[in-house]
């Protein structure tokens, strides 16, 4: 299994639309590394959601539940989708400066490269995050 954190922006899609909806689809995403990472997803693996913008923060976790298919925006082949289901909400909310704090999450890819919206994650950062967040 994989982890992963995706950002999005929540006058776009928030956290609560994901659960309003029970469901969450990626798309119109045109950095090809992000791209790239949206490829390598499977069925299962565990996404963080972090609120972009007006929150900065990591709301919750979401699994995959359909692999990358034709983004729906285009007709070029080059771009994909991905669709998640929430999994759970964090009791607390996992803001940016604690994540800037922590030092066993200096490398994270939240900080290193803070424009990528998809990005990957080790297994000892997507479980710091939740030690943070005080658990599902």
């Amino acid at each position: 299994m994989n982890h992963w954190l995706i950002k999005f922006a929540p006058f776009r899609f928030s956290w609560d639309d994901c659960l309003l909806n029970g469901k969450f689809e990626i798309y119109s995403v045109r950095n090809h590394q992000a791209r790239n990472y949206l490829r390598e997803m499977k069925k299962g693996d565990l996404v963080l959601f972090y609120q972009s913008q007006k929150d900065q923060c990591i709301k919750g976790v979401m699994k995959v539940i359909r692999e990358a298919h034709p983004d729906p925006n285009t007709t070029d082949s080059n771009w994909v989708s991905v669709t998640f289901e929430p999994v759970t909400t964090f009791r607390f909310p996992v803001m940016l400066a604690d994540i800037k704090a922590d030092v066993e999450l200096r490398e994270i890819g939240l900080l290193r490269q803070p424009r990528l919206s998809v990005m990957d994650l080790r297994k000892d950062e997507f479980d710091r995050v939740v030690e943070l967040a005080k658990g599902f």
